[in-house]
């Protein structure tokens, strides 16, 4: 007979512990939203979240340079105009907020990998993700012509520098159309970090103040996903990786994770998880107020993402994770 087996022969030391741990979390892993606004010298903090700013291409810079230095080797820009209208114009033009922040960022930093959020709510009037048929209140977006405005702005995105391109409107054929357009522009080699699955989820609200972006009637539970199907994001993933995606991403995280995870078992491309806006600031809130250790609830929960099956975290925790990291 063999002897009865006890796990917790394996727990009794810190080293132990750490020799022996099946899923680690590194510095490698994480993704840092920033949040670019037209001016100089600027640094505005949201008041929603926390620790999270935005902030004008000067302090982009900066930031960006602190989380380089940190050892986190990414960054996905957001970008709020200083004007909005119907077309977006904001989005797509050589001089958007955006495209100057990456411009910006890949000059000073030409080794920090910069993705760009290929999206057009922040810049519409109406804060919806495309066009609107004339006279309709429901938020229903019209795709086709959504797709061309889609395609105008990732080939700005990546003219102006961006590494990857991250379409997160959630139309229908968008990875489709952008690969096109990134193709015939010269841009071949630049990948596609899809928005496979993201859910029309209570989580973004604090990411709404900071983007400046609420819809102004309606929602947009026409075009993202209704946060009780789960079969639907597998085909919404397939449909994108069939349309030419490097890469895919599921958001929000914390509520997803079985998402995350039957996702992975189904595709061999890397897997993002979106730590959203909602998910950070309960913690700050919780935080702050005493209830919780936020050093440990943020590293245990960026850990589940992993364990889940994420390759990649975007996280407005990540500065923070890394420094508590390296004191470990």
């Amino acid at each position: 007979m063999f002897p009865a087996i006890r796990p917790r022969r394996l727990r009794q030391h810190p080293q132990l512990r750490r020799m022996v741990r099946e899923t680690v979390l590194t510095a490698s892993d994480l993704i840092y939203p920033l949040f670019a606004v037209p001016g100089e010298g600027i640094a505005q903090e949201v008041k929603s979240m926390p620790g999270v700013y935005q902030l004008s291409v000067d302090k982009i810079v900066t930031e960006a340079q602190e989380v380089y230095d940190l050892g986190i080797p990414a960054i996905i820009l957001f970008g709020i105009p200083d004007r909005k209208d119907l077309d977006a114009t904001g989005a797509w033009h050589d001089c958007g907020i955006v495209q100057k922040a990456a411009t910006a960022v890949k000059k000073a930093l030409p080794g920090l990998i910069v993705i760009a959020d290929t999206c057009l709510c922040e810049y519409t009037t109406h804060g919806h993700c495309g066009y609107l048929q004339v006279g309709d209140l429901t938020g229903r977006v019209l795709n086709d012509p959504t797709l061309e405005l889609l395609q105008r702005t990732a080939v700005s995105q990546a003219r102006a520098g961006a590494d990857i391109i991250a379409p997160s409107g959630m139309m229908d054929g968008f990875v489709q159309a952008i690969r096109d357009a990134l193709d015939d522009a010269g841009f071949a080699d630049t990948p596609i970090l899809s928005y496979a699955a993201k859910y029309a989820s209570a989580y973004y609200g604090p990411f709404r103040d900071a983007a400046e972006s609420s819809p102004q009637f309606g929602d947009r539970r026409t075009y993202q996903m209704d946060p009780a199907n789960a079969r639907e994001a597998l085909r919404e993933v397939e449909l994108d990786v069939d349309e030419g995606a490097d890469m895919i991403m599921i958001k929000p995280a914390l509520a997803y994770m079985d998402i995350i995870w039957r996702v992975k078992e189904i595709i061999d491309l890397p897997v993002a998880a979106y730590n959203v806006s909602g998910e950070y600031s309960m913690v700050k809130a919780a935080a702050l107020k005493g209830w919780i250790d936020e050093k440990q609830v943020v590293l245990e929960t960026l850990t589940s993402f992993k364990r889940a099956g994420a390759d990649l975290i975007l996280t407005y925790h990540a500065k923070d994770a890394v420094r508590w990291l390296q004191e470990a």
